[in-house]
């Protein structure tokens, strides 16, 4: 416990895929020898509504904009692991490249917005929609969406994944359905 009391919620992410003792132990060790272990400073945004902000390329983690209205904003490329974005909003919102691992994305509303190239990996999507959202090689291994959602995502679903390698259908599972 206070090794992720001391590291934070990034090593918990980390752990999620590898040895918890062993996560525990590299960090251990890296701040033994004196080298500092990232951090981001997570912001809270629950309940807001942000219209043209530009958050491209930022580290996000573990930030909170549940219930947040997002619009026309740049989401570009940013670290968005293990953010609370239940009940959010996104209308024309660019998200593409971005890291979405883990977060909670639950009852999220994406209308006309831009997820291409982006990681979902891991995320918690159930009761999400995505109306007219660009999800081209999105990558969404293991991540838990409703029956209905799945589909309509299969519909549309192509492309791969540049930095991951996978394929969207194949990580969405549609051959299966």
């Amino acid at each position: 416990e206070q090794c992720w009391y001391r590291f934070g919620s990034h090593a918990r992410a980390i752990a999620r895929s590898m040895g918890i003792t062993v996560i525990c132990l590299i960090l251990v060790a890296i701040a033994q020898l004196g080298l500092a272990v990232p951090q981001a400073q997570a912001v809270a945004y629950e309940k807001q509504t942000l219209y043209g902000s530009d958050f491209s390329g930022q580290d996000l983690r573990d930030s909170n904009f549940t219930l947040a209205t997002i619009r026309a904003c740049d989401f570009s490329k940013a670290n968005l692991q293990g953010v609370q974005l239940f009940r959010t909003k996104f209308k024309n919102v660019n998200l593409e490249g971005a890291d979405l691992s883990f977060a909670t994305l639950d009852s999220a509303l994406f209308l006309e917005s831009n997820l291409k190239n982006a990681i979902l990996e891991g995320a918690f999507a159930y009761n999400s929609e995505f109306r007219n959202t660009d999800i081209e090689g999105a990558d969404f291994t293991d991540i838990f969406l409703s029956d209905d959602t799945l589909v309509d995502l299969c519909e549309v679903a192509s492309g791969t994944n540049p930095v991951t390698g996978n394929d969207t259908r194949d990580t969405l599972g549609c051959d299966y359905l």
